[in-house]
């Protein structure tokens, strides 16, 4: 009789035991399946975070980029103001207290460092080096033929946009220019197209000297007779 209840009891702590090990087991189960659900929430979360914070870097660098083509067409306009037909036709001592104005402007709008960096792999720095080098061959032989300068930047520039060209396209060029990053893509464009300013702006200028020649050698003609 007391073997069986010592059996009974021994059983019955059993059984406890077995329930206390599976609630055991069942809330481990449960823990580790409320950590995975935090842990997805938390993922969701910084991913959402991380894909805001890259919307802010892009709009970041479109303002530095910005910023840096203001800074390029201030520094052109001054430029211009300074070598102007304007500029020519004043007092010395209003041209002087003018690029007094202008060369102070220069300088503090030279004070303002703005750089992009431009992520790029071999390839696209070679094609970047490749067109440099093709653009400045021409802007060195500038002086020796202002017009052929001009026709073959014209042509490079072709290459560039995607407007239906005025002229003939160097597709030499073309090719090279693909090859470069996007970012560095838009600068050369940009850069042709204030070489083809600057061009247009110094052609006015000679023909107005030219012009303004011959009427002086009109008028003095008129004075001999």
């Amino acid at each position: 009789m007391a073997q069986a209840k010592i059996s009974a009891k021994a059983s019955e702590g059993a059984q406890q035991q077995h329930q206390q090990q599976q609630q055991q087991s069942g809330g481990q189960l449960r823990g580790r399946f409320y950590r995975s659900t935090s842990m997805a929430d938390r993922s969701s979360r910084l991913l959402e975070n991380l894909d805001q914070l890259e919307l802010r870097v892009e709009a970041f660098r479109d303002a530095a980029s910005a910023m840096e083509q203001e800074k390029e067409t201030l520094l052109e306009m001054i430029h211009n103001i300074q070598n102007s037909q304007d500029m020519r036709h004043i007092s010395e001592g209003e041209r002087e207290e003018l690029n007094l104005t202008a060369n102070r402007l220069m300088g503090r709008t030279l004070t303002v460092e703005v750089s992009v960096e431009t992520i790029r792999n071999a390839q696209q720095q070679e094609s970047l080096l490749h067109a440099t080098k093709m653009i400045d061959e021409i802007v060195n032989k500038l002086l020796d033929d202002l017009e052929d300068a001009k026709i073959r930047l014209m042509s490079l520039y072709g290459a560039c946009t995607s407007d239906v060209p005025a002229g003939p396209i160097d597709q030499k060029f073309q090719s090279v220019v693909i090859g470069c990053a996007i970012e560095d893509q838009k600068k050369i464009k940009r850069r042709l197209e204030t070489l083809l300013r600057n061009l247009e702006n110094s052609e006015k200028s000679i023909t107005l000297l030219e012009h303004q020649k011959s009427s002086v050698r009109q008028s003095c003609n008129s004075k001999r007779d």
